[in-house]
């Protein structure tokens, strides 16, 4: 108990020494484009070769999960706005230990997939330009975005703005040619009606539970807005329309562009792996130059993913550091910026880059199933900092729910009921279970030295 009053006698609910550079352009254009990963656009091809047209179902379940979860951080979020989002909020409802524990597991996260990313980008455009090497491109992107990081709050925000413009104009044309030819009404295409639906579950429940773990992972990422919110205009207002907006959003470019493909594409096309599902279906249009404009839009959604994650992995170590959870010199702030923080995160990002080329088969495979499932673990801790929360929320400061949880608590039940069951399907396939386990490891780990400080600053 003497932990939470702690935390609360002394809330860093606005990151004071941050600059508040974001407008509510930004802020809205992040939290649309957030949505529109590159794991979507990249990642959602096994899953389809996996559950076939159920992929579908499996990308309506997780969404569903993904709405409990950003509706509960936002009810947070709104109420106590900070830079460390859910690990100051995981701090303050349950202990120092549970927010340091969230905290650097989410950073070695975007640190990591900062690099996986920019790997990613440079494969891209060494598929256009092979005489070069990849790891000159692969630097590339990190000087541009760490400097860009480097530089005040409002270029990130402009370079995310239209970054997410491309992406969400990119996916909308998709939306809009496919459900045309859908109809039937796209010139030169026929309307493939039912016909690529008959199997609908081809694997059974096996390839939807594999479809299902695809889906939920392919949603990391939409908690930057929640991130980005502490160092906007209005926080509180900012976080309230991203999150009300957050269904809709999920609905439509997820769910909507699932099914778009599969009705138009056979789900066990060779194509939907090879070139990515969105390329094998405006293919299936006869759309010319299609795969490559996919390749620019994924391009795009690769260094938007980098941009973001080394905002966000800066701003989430500053947070820990400001609440004595870090090395004090990753809070230094000049100009309104975290910089010592942009540059670690960076490093970091590019270590594991070089670390992908030097030891590919151990310690890069060992780094990437640790973070496995780290978005698992931090939905959980978001879960249960609002059950704890809200409660002294009505009691202390009611004016403060902007964003109200829907069915407090019970969907906040039904939602850790819907992470367990996810866990156990992780634990029954061998490609998880090994992520699972790894992860499950290094959360013991960052716990325990947690609960240490914890126990030796009291």
């Amino acid at each position: 108990m003497s932990n939470s009053t702690t935390t609360e006698a002394s809330p860093r609910t606005d990151d004071a020494a941050l600059s508040h550079g974001l407008k509510q352009r930004h802020l809205s254009m992040i939290a649309l484009g957030g949505v529109i990963g590159a794991g979507l656009f990249v990642g959602s091809g096994a899953g389809i070769a996996a559950a076939g047209p159920s992929i579908v179902v499996a990308y309506a379940l997780s969404g569903l999960l993904v709405m409990l979860v950003m509706r509960m951080l936002g009810e947070m979020s709104a109420a106590y706005p900070s830079s460390g989002s859910f690990s100051a909020h995981a701090e303050r409802a349950i202990g120092p230990w549970a927010g340091f524990t969230a905290g650097w597991a989410f950073w070695v996260l975007l640190c990591t997939a900062v690099g996986l990313e920019g790997i990613g980008a440079a494969q891209i455009v060494h598929g256009w330009l092979p005489g070069t090497p990849e790891w000159a491109w692969v630097a590339l992107f990190m000087v541009v975005f760490c400097g860009t990081n480097l530089a005040a709050v409002k270029n990130f925000g402009e370079f995310e703005f239209w970054f997410a413009a491309l992406k969400v104009g990119a996916i909308s044309l998709f939306l809009v040619l496919g459900v045309l030819a859908i109809a039937g009404v796209l010139p030169g295409t026929d309307a493939p009606g039912t016909s690529h639906l008959g199997d609908f579950m081809p694997n059974g429940g096996d390839g939807l539970i594999i479809g299902l773990l695809a889906s939920v992972f392919a949603y990391g990422g939409l908690e930057t807005v929640t991130i980005a919110a502490a160092e906007s205009e209005n926080p509180v207002k900012g976080v309230a329309s991203a999150v009300r907006t957050a269904m809709w959003r999920i609905a439509l470019f997820y769910v909507g562009s699932m099914a778009v493909i599969v009705t138009l594409v056979p789900w066990d096309s060779p194509e939907v792996v090879e070139k990515g599902p969105y390329v094998a279906a405006l293919d299936e249009l006869g759309i010319p130059g299609a795969g490559q404009l996919m390749n620019v839009v994924v391009l795009v959604a690769l260094l938007s993913a980098m941009n973001a994650n080394i905002y966000g992995a800066s701003r989430i170590g500053y947070s820990l550091v400001e609440r004595g959870q870090g090395p004090k010199a990753l809070g230094r702030v000049s100009g309104g910026v975290p910089r010592t923080a942009v540059l670690v995160s960076s490093l970091f990002g590019f270590g594991c880059v070089l670390l992908s080329y030097w030891r590919p088969d151990d310690v890069f495979s060992w780094l990437l199933n640790m973070i496995g499932a780290v978005i698992l673990v931090v939905w959980i801790f978001i879960a249960v900092a609002q059950l704890r929360l809200r409660r002294r929320l009505e009691r202390e400061a009611p004016e403060k729910l902007v964003v109200r949880m829907w069915g407090f608590p019970w969907l906040t039940w039904v939602a850790l009921a819907g992470m367990a069951a996810v866990f156990v399907l992780m634990a029954r396939e061998p490609d998880t279970r090994v992520q699972l386990y790894s992860t499950g490891g290094m959360t013991l780990v960052l716990a325990a030295v947690g609960y240490a400080r914890q126990r030796a600053r009291r």
